[in-house]
């Protein structure tokens, strides 16, 4: 199996070809979803004890939980891929990595 794998913290590391999703843990039903999943067994916590800052959602169904900020996370893909990369301050002026 070939795929771009991402350290999202503490050691752990992702293969982002099977990540369907990442979001926010705020919210309501992704918080419903956390349980389901955590009720289910299907649920992979790779927090180390810390604050939960991304939920993964990955093909196989099972949810991951990160302690890395989603744009951490995709910001990290990027950079692997060499990606130009929006900076937020410098307006639409990209930064190549």
């Amino acid at each position: 199996m070939s795929g771009e794998m991402v350290h999202v913290g503490f050691g752990n590391i992702l293969a982002m070809n099977r990540v369907i999703a990442i979001a926010s843990p705020n919210s309501a039903p992704t918080k419903r979803t956390i349980q389901e999943a955590r009720n289910k067994s299907m649920l992979v916590d790779m927090t180390n004890g810390r604050r939960t800052k991304a939920v993964i959602f990955i093909d196989s169904g099972h949810i991951v939980l990160a302690a890395l900020a989603p744009e951490t996370i995709t910001g990290r893909l990027q950079v692997s891929r060499g990606s130009a990369v929006l900076h937020p301050e410098l307006g639409d002026e990209s930064i190549k990595l």
